[in-house]
C-alpha cells in the first residue's frame, strides 16, 4: 500500500439529493483516495476540521464504467467514496454550510 498522507485522503465532497438528506444526521460523503482505510477516514477527516468527531466510517469501492467513443472502448477510473459519521457533540463541517 502506498503511504498516503492525511490531506491526500480526501479528494473532494459529493454533493447528491442523498447527501444532503443524510447532513441533517451529521451524515458527510466524500471521495477518497483508492487505498485509504478507515482509520486514514477518520484521522483526515478530524484534522482537516476543526472540532469534528467521527463515531463510524463507512466505504465503498465503485468500479469504473465502461465507456465508447466510436469503436473504441475504455473503462473510467475506480473510484472510492466514504460516508463519516460525526458525534451528537461534534462541529458540522463547514464547507456543506452554503449547499
Amino acid at each position: 500500500m502506498a503511504n498516503v498522507q492525511y490531506y491526500d485522503v480526501i479528494l473532494k465532497p459529493v454533493v447528491t439529493e442523498k447527501s444532503m438528506e443524510l447532513m441533517a444526521d451529521k451524515k458527510y460523503t466524500f471521495l477518497v483516495h483508492t487505498e485509504a482505510t478507515k482509520n486514514q477516514v477518520k484521522e483526515a477527516v478530524e484534522k482537516m476540521f476543526a472540532g469534528t468527531k467521527v463515531a463510524s466510517v463507512h466505504t465503498m469501492n465503485l468500479n469504473g464504467k465502461n465507456k465508447r467513443r466510436g469503436a473504441t472502448t475504455g473503462k473510467t477510473a475506480k473510484t472510492k467514496k466514504a460516508i463519516v459519521q460525526l458525534t451528537a457533540d461534534s462541529a458540522e463541517i463547514e464547507i456543506f454550510e452554503g449547499l
